[in-house]
């Protein structure tokens, strides 16, 4: 039975076998309980690192911006120089030298006028004044234009266009335009289709007469059918009226005029 001295004697030789051994086999290895103490320890650290990282980024960002929007607000930079200082002037560009001068051709000279008779003239030109034309324009004391033989201008009688009265526009005459309207019933041709369709009705048909008792243009102002417009119109406008009057003056007027249209 070994003695309680002999025991812790074992014991450190057991331990110091143990670490020879580790040391034969290499670097130390860790064990469960070193694991348990460096992972907490390895977390904290880089949950401080990635902290103090993203604080730098962040607080260099700020700084970024602040600092532009300090330079944006200071406005235009104006920079002072002096007249002393100021760069030359570009160069001006040379004069683009004169065409080149090309020998003087034959001086022109003006011939003796021709006159050419009216007849040779070509058809593309005869717009132009012919030679009586022009001798009586350029006479002595004349103005440029040509007044006819001695001097006299031609008269060119030209019909004055009167402004046509309103159609629905109050005109108050003593007498207006007349017809009768027996007659013109006679002349109206029944439309074939019509007939053979049964149609009957009225058109009321407004016609303007001219100061001669002609019928210048009409407007239909109802109908019982269309088909029968064009009988109507055609019996009116080929009638002859008696114009409107105004005091003994005639003048254009318009007048409504009813057309029926009954089968026999």
């Amino acid at each position: 039975m070994l003695s309680d001295i002999e025991i812790p004697e074992i014991h450190n030789a057991a331990t110091a076998h143990n670490s020879n051994a580790r040391q034969a086999t290499g670097a130390a290895k860790y064990g469960a309980t070193e694991l348990k103490h460096y992972i907490p320890q390895a977390t904290f650290r880089g949950f401080t690192a990635a902290i103090v990282s993203a604080s730098l980024l962040l607080g260099g960002y700020a700084g970024f911006l602040a600092s532009a929007s300090l330079s944006s607000n200071k406005g235009p930079t104006i920079n002072k120089m002096k007249l002393t200082q100021l760069p030359p002037p570009p160069a001006q560009a040379e004069a683009a030298p004169p065409p080149p001068t090309t020998a003087p051709g034959p001086a022109a000279r003006a011939g003796t006028p021709v006159p050419v008779p009216d007849a040779l003239i070509a058809p593309d030109i005869k717009d132009f004044a012919n030679v009586d034309e022009i001798s009586r324009a350029s006479a002595v004391g004349g103005s440029g234009e040509d007044t006819g033989y001695l001097g006299l201008a031609s008269e060119i009688s030209e019909e004055v266009r009167e402004e046509e009265p309103n159609a629905y526009e109050f005109m108050a005459v003593d007498k207006e335009p007349y017809i009768d309207i027996a007659e013109l019933q006679k002349r109206i041709v029944y439309p074939d289709i019509a007939r053979r369709a049964g149609i009957e009705g009225t058109v009321n048909i407004r016609v303007l007469i001219d100061k001669k008792g002609n019928p210048k243009k009409y407007i239909i102002e109802a109908t019982d059918s269309d088909l029968l417009n064009k009988a109507a119109a055609d019996a009116v406008m080929s009638s002859r009226f008696t114009p409107a009057i105004q005091g003994n003056t005639p003048l254009d007027c318009w007048i409504s005029i009813p057309i029926n249209f009954r089968m026999k």
